[in-house]
């Protein structure tokens, strides 16, 4: 890559970085927050370019046209939940582009009207409006798409302005509630209509009548009626020619059963075709049904078993059921004999249900939040067409029973018994589920591994998350067809192998006790490209570096990476993410560990071996044994106090091919003249019987100093080295500064062994006297040479000598 390239880069990478900043700068400063400010008037610092304002949840009471009018640009403005009592909207003819007005959750009694061309959401609910605040100027308003009112009457006459518009959806909220004029709201022109009707009065019916007249969805909050059903106003025949309504919602429904049940009735036989109940309360006489109820229900039962109207889906959600006197079987047979598609009975207290007499239409039901038992669709061979069955969040605990359940149901595809009370025992009867079965949630029971033992052989898609599983069993019938598998939250410490699971695509292992995830995985299960297996906890050891390492040459998807992946074990190391853990290849391969420390221990000694060659490592431990030997003796043959006493100036150490000079010319220099000094020779001082070695040491010892004569030929002699190492060791061991060294030849560095590199060491660092060739200076040479070895003797020795 080229530097004009990298250039480019760098800069494309900065305009854009750029671009999101200035962006990010804009969109904060078209939106203006003042939410739950405690505000009681419209704040004057806003910015002219503002596009979104929101002040809802404030103090405002009042607003005037300069709070506005220099939003030109202004979109959306929320002033709900305020204290606004009186609107005009002429504070607006500034802002020609508000599309969203929210003036819910007022105080607002009275309106001003102006038209405000593109509004498209205008929200005047939940206000203090007698009649509904809709002006002639509303009929302008072609853009308008929703529309919330507020009032406590409706008339015919008051949609009369708004007739012709195309509207989404109209929400009406009828607090205190005094009065409806029938065919009121059939003046409407909408797709959606929701009414929120006063919760403490008797619900109007003819707002359902007319409302389902109106709008294709219809929902209606708070439907509430203590009269009794003989004053209950019923619908004439025509009305059923004119519903409109294809969805319908009730929500907090509070009605005695003979109500319910003309309401039912005529829903049934309608245009609707899927009805939802919300919060329904079914009442009786003093907790009972009364005979005409009763008659009702049965009349109702068989009627509704023969003739079906449009109704595909039927939902109740959190029914109460307030009667406690009557045969609880007539309305289950109601339920299970309905020919619909779809049939949701949600947090009902439901203990039972019948089995269809006859093969039923239903080919989804929903009967989760209930009480219902392993009672349930035993033996039942009439839901036939059923493919999806949820009966979660109830009291089920034969998982065997509940495979017999749908035995018969050869359509069923989908099955969901999670949260119950599900296990499994090896003792019990084999299990037998719908060949079709293709979808299976279990999770949130008490199953364990024996659950292996009892699933359906096709299945495709199976949950068992949360339950006590430790293990997966490998000798289970294999599950060929099984594409995804979940075990989160159980009790494993492994992965699981595929040998079950030829066709196994992703799994799910969150959440259980697996420390160090066998890198085995990988090999077994080839055709998994998703594993999730975070919030475990690991232990960062050489078998997870192997895991982790054979998942990324698997380039397999490991979901939660790297944030849900972190090590527990050991206790150094929690908290740190698999990620940032590493080992060396040398830590966790024992084979190259030993090969590594075996190559170390031979080179090393083969290093110790050439350092011992080289420097004469032996010999010089040989001469510590001899001395050591020597040492020992002497402490044993003479008295402590004498061992120290000098016998001689010097001893001379010297080659016997330079013992001309030394006999000629040092011996009788110095044992001559003025000063005599007495001599150790090897030659006379010797003692016979006694070693080389021994009388080298004790010669050495009983000298004051060491007199070494080097030359070429001193290098070449063992006997040299030997009186050289002792003398040395003494210089050490006494601190004593005894040697002294004559140059009798020079020496070349190359002439030296390697094993005299005490002799190096000396040479370099200890003045040595040269032999001078001109004789004139062989003078000065005695005389330092004397002057360097004059010491008093002992006068015990001096005595004995003479």
């Amino acid at each position: 890559m080229g530097p004009l390239t990298s250039i480019f880069i760098f800069a494309w990478v900065f305009i854009f970085t750029l671009w999101n900043n200035i962006q990010l700068t804009v969109e904060n400063e078209f939106i203006a927050n003042y939410s739950s400010s405690f505000l009681t008037s419209v704040p004057k610092n806003i910015l002219v370019r503002t596009r979104v304002l929101d002040l809802s949840y404030n103090r405002i009471s009042e607003f005037t046209l300069f709070d506005f009018m220099f939003l030109s640009d202004l979109q959306v403005l929320n002033l709900s939940h305020n204290l606004i009592a009186e609107l005009d909207l002429n504070v607006f003819m500034f802002n020609q582009d508000l599309e969203y007005l929210d003036l819910s959750h007022n105080n607002i009694l009275k309106v001003y009207c102006q038209t405000v061309a593109r509004l498209r959401h205008l929200d005047l609910s939940f206000n203090e409006f007698t009649a509904l605040p809709i002006c002639h100027e509303f009929g302008t308003m072609f853009h308008l798409e929703y529309l919330g009112l507020s009032a406590t009457m409706i008339k015919r006459s008051d949609f009369r302005y708004i007739t012709h518009l195309q509207l989404h959806t109209v929400f009406l909220t009828l607090q205190d509630f005094s009065g409806y004029e029938p065919q009121s709201l059939t003046a409407l022109n909408t797709r959606s209509l929701h009414i929120v009707f006063a919760a403490n009065q008797n619900f109007s019916f003819f707002l359902l009548y007319d409302g389902m007249s109106t709008s294709e969805n219809l929902k209606i909050t708070n439907i509430r009626y203590t009269l009794s059903y003989k004053d209950f106003p019923s619908p004439s025949l025509k009305f059923l020619k004119k519903i409109k309504t294809t969805a319908l919602t009730l929500d907090n429904v509070d009605l005695r059963w003979g109500i319910i049940f003309q309401i039912f009735l005529l829903i049934w036989y309608s245009p609707v075709e899927f009805w939802t109940v919300k919060n329904l309360t079914f009442r009786g006489s003093v907790g009972k049904l009364t005979e005409y109820e009763y008659l009702f229900l049965l009349s109702f039962q068989e009627q509704s078993v023969y003739w079906g109207g449009s109704m595909k889906a039927l939902t109740l959600e959190h029914a109460r059921n307030k009667v406690y006197y009557f045969n609880q079987a007539i309305l289950y047979r109601q339920f299970s004999e309905m020919n619909i598609e779809n049939l949701t009975i949600y947090d009902a207290c439901m203990p039972h249900m019948l089995c269809p007499k006859r093969t039923s239409s239903f080919q989804y039901l929903n009967f989760s939040h209930n009480a219902l038992t392993d009672e349930l669709f035993q033996n039942c061979v009439t839901l036939t067409d059923l493919k999806s069955l949820i009966l979660q969040r109830n009291k089920f605990e034969s998982l065997s029973k509940v495979s017999f359940m749908t035995s018969s149901m050869k359509s069923l595809k989908y099955l969901d018994m999670s949260s119950n009370l599900l296990h499994h025992d090896g003792a019990e009867k084999r299990c037998q589920w719908a060949d079709s079965l293709a979808k299976l949630n279990l999770s949130y029971n008490q199953l364990t591994e024996s659950v292996f033992e009892c699933l359906p052989v096709n299945i495709k898609i199976l949950d068992l998350q949360n339950n006590q599983i430790a293990s997966v069993p490998k000798g289970i019938a294999e599950l060929k067809s099984l594409r995804e598998l979940n075990l989160a939250l159980n009790r494993l410490t492994d992965l699981p192998g595929c040998s079950v699971f030829p066709a196994l695509a992703a799994l799910n292992m969150e959440m259980n006790s697996i420390l160090t995830p066998s890198a085995d995985f990988f090999q077994s299960c080839q055709r998994v490209v998703e594993l999730r297996a975070g919030c475990n906890p690991f232990k960062c050891s050489c078998e997870l570096r192997a895991f982790i390492r054979l998942e990324k040459q698997s380039r397999r998807e490991l979901s939660g990476w790297p944030e849900a992946y972190m090590c527990q074990y050991p206790e150094d190391l929690r908290g740190t993410q698999l990620k940032d853990f590493h080992l060396s290849e040398l830590s966790c391969n024992t084979t190259l560990l030993l090969v590594t420390a075996l190559l170390l221990t031979l080179v090393l000694v083969a290093v110790v071996a050439f350092l011992c060659i080289y420097f004469d490592a032996l010999w010089y431990v040989r001469m510590i044994w001899q001395w050591t030997q020597t040492k020992r003796r002497a402490w044993h043959s003479y008295p402590r106090e004498q061992e120290n006493i000098l016998q001689f100036h010097a001893f001379i150490s010297y080659s016997e091919r330079d013992s001309l000079w030394v006999k000629n010319e040092l011996i009788p220099n110095l044992e001559k003249g003025e000063g005599c000094v007495q001599l150790c020779q090897h030659e006379r001082n010797f003692v016979p019987g006694k070693s080389i070695v021994e009388n080298i040491i004790n010669c050495i010892e009983k000298s004051y100093k060491s007199i070494f004569v080097l030359s070429p030929n001193f290098v070449q002699s063992e006997w040299c080295h030997y009186e050289l190492y002792f003398a040395h060791h003494k210089l050490f061991s006494e601190s004593s500064n005894s040697l002294i060294l004559i140059l009798l030849e020079p020496i070349p560095p190359y002439v030296i062994p390697a094993r005299y590199h005490k002799l190096k060491v000396l040479m370099a660092k200890r003045t040595y006297l040269e032999w001078p060739k001109e004789r004139s200076k062989r003078a000065l040479f005695w005389a330092n040479l004397r002057a360097t070895i004059s010491i008093n003797l002992p006068m015990s020795f001096e005595a004995n000598e003479e």
